[in-house]
């Protein structure tokens, strides 16, 4: 997969979310109000706060998105 146009490691099975992580990758978007930066806070689709666009989709939850092939990822956050 490509977060921001870079390639991330991943494994099969495994959420954008806990890739992202590993990659070192935090920050997720910044907040609509003051423009801070946001990211995961309950891991299991409750919060929304890990949003991300995927493959030109944007508002999916990393953490409840299995990694594909091929996945374009973009966050708000970079």
């Amino acid at each position: 997969m490509r977060v921001n146009g870079r390639p991330v490691p991943a494994l099969e099975g495994q959420s954008v979310l806990a890739a992202l992580h590993a990659a070192g990758i935090r920050t997720l978007r910044r907040s609509d109000r003051h423009g801070e930066p946001r990211g995961a806070l309950c891991a299991m689709g409750v919060c929304f706060e890990c949003r991300v666009t995927i493959n030109g989709q944007p508002g999916i939850q990393a953490c409840m998105t299995e990694v594909e092939d091929g996945m374009d990822i973009r966050t708000d956050g970079y």
